[in-house]
């Protein structure tokens, strides 16, 4: 079923909430160190605010933003209970996005996502009725319990922003993302993502348990509110977000990075455990990813640590591993880390 976004346009903003990024990220400047500081400042008030709801998850949810920024889409992946729909929802308040959730069963079909034409009595004519799929945040719930027919829905909007449905291609709004959510241990009745699919995702994150005092907060914070519902102001609107992401596209990325992001994505093709590594697709979402987390920190400069820190997330669900690591219970994660400590880091200067 369908979840659609109730709040108002500009419900719950902050004063000029909507000129937020565009009071200093105007134009060519928004190259400039002002641009990424302005940038940087936004993005920590999208976390502060998310970071009120979502309790414990905060390198998820900058991972989440920077994703975001970058253009991409997110993977949730983790346990019932932990948050994922929260987090996705959230997020998309935050940032002004008009959003969407659509529960994936098994007799989903592909209409149900993209839409399909209905008879008007009125005009005699058949009438084209957009799916939850158009809008700035969908949420695809669930999306392993439903067929791989209607989990290719989503392939051709994921990649080119747009939908081909009864012979005619429709594109969708900008900025438009895709969050989805999986339980990575209930194998009944489900149909796992294929790796073309998996390849579309820019991040796959997992929150894992929160820590005693974060479970103690989520109660208290549930106890306080007297109500299951949550609801954060916006920082930005859309509007404001193309322009968070134009900042993103202005940061150039050194020879040496570049390089490094190369290093990385092609020690996981020679590893032991893989069988299938990443594609050149995977170094480049390293190196976008790099530019949105740049920018998160205020630098119009990409870091080794930069992805370094987004390595596990990008890379880890392009893996296939080896039939033998499999059966020995490897997890891809590891694969990564293994990678990062075996791949020589180009010399820099320190963060900071």
């Amino acid at each position: 079923m369908t979840e659609p976004n109730t709040t108002p346009p500009g419900a719950g903003q902050l004063p000029g909430a909507g000129q937020l990024p565009g009071a200093v990220l105007t134009g060519p400047a928004d190259s400039t160190d002002a641009g990424a500081a302005e940038a940087a400042r936004v993005g920590r008030e999208v976390l502060d605010r998310a970071g009120t709801v979502v309790v414990g998850a905060e390198g998820a949810l900058r991972l989440a933003l920077a994703a975001v920024l970058a253009g991409g889409h997110v993977l949730f992946e983790d346990l019932p209970g932990l948050g994922k729909t929260l987090a996705a929802k959230t997020l998309a308040q935050t940032l002004g996005l008009d959003f969407r959730r659509l529960q994936f069963t098994p007799d989903l079909l592909p209409s149900d996502v993209t839409g399909s034409s209905i008879f008007n009595p009125a005009t005699r004519e058949f009438e084209f009725r957009p799916g939850p799929v158009f809008a700035g945040l969908f949420l695809a719930d669930e999306i392993n319990r439903t067929s791989p027919k209607t989990q290719s829905a989503l392939l051709e909007a994921m990649a080119e922003a747009q939908v081909s449905a009864e012979g005619t291609t429709l594109p969708l709004q900008r900025p438009f993302h895709v969050f989805a959510t999986s339980n990575p241990i209930e194998f009944e009745g489900t149909y796992p993502l294929p790796e073309a699919q998996l390849d579309r995702f820019m991040v796959r994150l997992r929150f894992g348990y929160p820590g005693p005092g974060g479970e103690q907060a989520i109660i208290t914070r549930r106890i306080t509110r007297r109500q299951d519902e949550t609801q954060v102001a916006s920082v930005i609107t859309a509007e404001g977000l193309l322009r968070l992401q134009a900042v993103v596209e202005s940061v150039g990325v050194d020879d040496d990075v570049i390089d490094y992001a190369v290093r990385l994505t092609a020690a996981t093709r020679t590893h032991s455990a893989v069988e299938v590594g990443a594609s050149p697709r995977g170094s480049q979402a390293l190196v976008l990813l790099g530019r949105a987390l740049a920018v998160l920190d205020g630098r119009t400069f990409v870091l080794p640590e930069d992805l370094k820190e987004g390595a596990v997330a990008v890379l880890a669900h392009r893996l296939t591993l080896t039939p033998s690591s499999w059966a020995q219970g490897v997890a891809t994660e590891k694969v990564v880390r293994d990678v990062l400590a075996d791949v020589p880091t180009p010399p820099t200067v320190h963060r900071g």
